[in-house]
């Protein structure tokens, strides 16, 4: 997300915009935040701790510090804008979280910030393409969660009136139901965990379980793959339109150029056939 131009911008804001958004300085804000969450992995380990914790301590001292320094220079040099950008306001908040003092857990938070690490990804047009097909196909994958959720509901009601009183475990209760079909759904143990003792009870309950499981587990993620699929070949084809639209532009501006270069010499040759006739006149 570009952040949006000010009317009047002094010139200290300028030359701070101009630092921040160097590529050296964002390599290295990059490079801080991978070694920040390294210091943090290492921190959990009593035995590091014993022997260079001091070292461990200092080090994300100093780059929490400049992580602040950051911020600071992002919220002078964009001013109200610095706030509309997502990874602005993500980092702002994870930066004061490590300012807040020192508690079980609480220091770990900051590890989120390497989350912006992510960002490299739109260096890479091929990983672009595979993160915007995410983000594309959000809307459709809302759609199958939702048929998903209405069919669990379904088979859950039916496990619990079936097999409630049989399997109070598993089908006590609809929650304890959709946890046992959500449980059958990944393949983990169902049928050795779940299926056959209840089918040792009701011999005829695989009709209600394979049923299930083409339903969820095959069916839903071949709609998930298809929605991908389509999702990152629309993602390709528009990259590419647009690669194509710029190509297209550009040749017709140095089209446009050659022309008026082309104009200009029949102008000057124009010129020149005049001035010969003139000079063949008065001779």
């Amino acid at each position: 997300m570009e952040h949006s131009t000010d009317i009047a911008i002094s010139p200290l804001r300028q030359k701070l915009r101009d630092v921040v958004e160097r590529p050296l300085v964002r390599m290295w804000i990059m490079a801080l935040v991978i070694l920040n969450a390294a210091l943090l992995g290492l921190s959990t380990s009593p035995w590091v701790m014993e022997r260079v914790g001091g070292l461990i301590w200092l080090l994300d001292r100093l780059i929490l510090a400049i992580f602040v320094l950051e911020i600071l220079a992002k919220l002078v040099a964009y001013g109200r804008s610095f706030f509309r950008d997502g990874w602005n306001v993500f980092d702002f908040f994870v930066v004061g979280l490590g300012l807040l003092p020192q508690a079980n857990g609480l220091s770990a938070l900051r590890a989120l910030r390497v989350i912006r690490a992510l960002r490299i990804l739109s260096a890479v047009p091929q990983m672009r393409n595979v993160v915007q097909a995410l983000f594309d196909a959000l809307p459709g994958m809302g759609a199958v969660v939702i048929m998903l959720s209405i069919v669990f509901y379904v088979f859950a009601v039916m496990a619990t009136i079936m097999f409630g009183a049989a399997f109070p475990d598993w089908f006590g209760t609809v929650g304890e139901s959709l946890y046992s079909l959500f449980q059958i759904m990944t393949l983990e143990s169902w049928s050795m965990g779940i299926v056959r003792p209840v089918m040792e009870v009701f011999p005829f309950a695989w009709a209600f379980f394979v049923p299930f499981i083409v339903m969820t587990a095959f069916s839903v993620l071949n709609l998930f793959i298809g929605l991908l699929v389509n999702t990152m070949q629309s993602a390709v084809e528009s990259e590419a339109e647009q690669e194509f639209e710029q190509l297209r532009d550009l040749v017709r501006s140095e089209t446009d150029q050659v022309d008026a270069h082309v104009m200009e010499l029949q102008k000057e040759i124009a010129e020149l056939r005049g001035d010969i006739r003139a000079l063949m006149d008065r001779s």
